[in-house]
């Protein structure tokens, strides 16, 4: 008799045991989109969906340890039929279109339809999920249920920012634009001027020709005083960035230089810098060097004076892809303020090379014992000035 209590309190804790660990991760369904939205139906449930890329850090986290929190597990279990969705394979194309996703981890939360009734994406600590997830069972801070608000009452600040500050959680600001549009074509220039039409630009608005846009870049000084100036500042660098970010990055080069005569003509010397940045970028990836060269010769000194890590990495590209002489030299006062600016033995060894690219073996050696005795002093390797010295015969 002990003996079949002992065996069936084994089984019994077994069962628990698996019970227990089972209540410890959401249960994610990965039956397919249509088979989701069905359970939903059936269940009467609204749908958590997590669109994750397998190579996203953020992704991996959550999955870690965001979701094995009991607590969130319990939740979301008990509130949502979970699923998830590799971007990359199967039915990922499905949440390209049909969701727009654009970054990872992305958080969708889905009526039976398949219609986005709340959304966010990043990564969040458990208790910040938690309080988002709780968020979108609340119909009044649904996305739904906010634009059918501002809609009814397009003139209504409060609306279009409440609005706006939810799409944001799990939009890109280009998405929100025509929604703050919408909002902003109520409003006369005079009125335009206030700190909650201000937040709501600054929220919403990405489109650089726009009215409303034009107006702040004629108005900076009043718009700085309802909010402050560099707030106006930071949002004006800010869409010149969205602008032309994703032209550069995509090496479309049609578009971006259509779009940076536009982003040209703002005038200010922080978006002008931010130009030169993808204008070199755009250089470099297509290996147009003489075309590296004229930006940088040109703007350089203006833009990264103070920078000590861009002028070595503009010296370096001069050292391994330029031939001229007289522009060499530029490379040379580049990387002499760089170490101006702070000294380091890597920089002493790109100008040792750079002397040496011109001809000057006497400098070279003299600047490669430089970093050689650098490097000796905090007890680095010296390997690369020894091998400059050994072509340089001065060792």
């Amino acid at each position: 008799m002990k003996r079949i209590m002992k065996i069936f309190g084994w089984h019994f804790l077994l069962l628990f045991s698996t019970f227990a660990i089972a209540q410890t991760e959401i249960h994610f369904d990965e039956s397919g989109y249509e088979s989701v939205l069905n359970r939903s139906k059936k269940e009467n449930k609204p749908i958590f969906y997590m669109v994750y890329a397998t190579w996203c850090f953020h992704c991996n986290k959550m999955k870690n340890e965001v979701f094995k929190d009991t607590v969130v597990a319990n939740f979301m279990n008990k509130n949502y039929v979970c699923a998830w969705q590799d971007f990359d394979k199967g039915e990922g194309e499905i949440f390209k279109n049909k969701y727009s996703i654009k970054s990872f981890p992305t958080f969708l939360f889905l009526d039976e339809k398949g219609t986005v009734i709340y959304h966010f994406n990043g990564e969040f600590k458990a208790t910040d999920f938690i309080a988002e997830a709780k968020n979108a069972l609340i119909p009044e801070k649904q996305l739904p249920y906010l634009k059918k608000q501002f809609y009814d009452d397009s003139g209504n600040a409060a609306k279009c920012l409440t609005y706006l500050v939810a799409l944001k959680k799990g939009s890109e600001r280009f998405e929100l634009n025509p929604h703050a549009q919408k909002y902003l074509a109520t409003q006369s220039d005079s009125q335009l001027i206030s700190e909650m039409n201000w937040r709501i630009i600054a929220n919403g608005v990405s489109d650089i020709q726009s009215k409303p846009f034009q107006y702040v870049l004629q108005h900076q000084k009043e718009f700085g005083a309802v909010a402050s100036p560099l707030r106006v500042e930071k949002k004006i660098v800010n869409i010149v960035s969205e602008l032309l970010k994703p032209y550069a990055d995509g090496l479309d080069t049609l578009n971006y230089f259509k779009n940076r005569t536009i982003a040209k003509s703002i005038q200010l010397k922080k978006t002008d810098s931010l130009i030169f940045t993808f204008d070199v970028q755009i250089a470099e990836r297509t290996k147009n060097w003489s075309s590296y060269k004229k930006t940088t010769i040109e703007s350089a000194e203006k833009y990264v004076w103070n920078d000590a890590k861009s002028l070595k990495e503009l010296a370096h590209n001069f050292l391994l892809y330029v031939a001229d002489t007289a522009s060499l030299e530029y490379a040379l006062r580049w990387v002499k303020r760089a170490l101006e600016l702070k000294e380091s033995g890597d920089g002493y060894l790109l100008l040792a090379k750079l002397y040496q690219k011109t001809n000057d073996k006497g400098t070279a050696t003299i600047i490669a014992y430089k970093a050689k005795n650098w490097n000796v002093s905090l007890g680095f390797s010296t390997k690369e000035a020894d091998d400059l010295l050994l072509q340089l015969n001065a060792k």
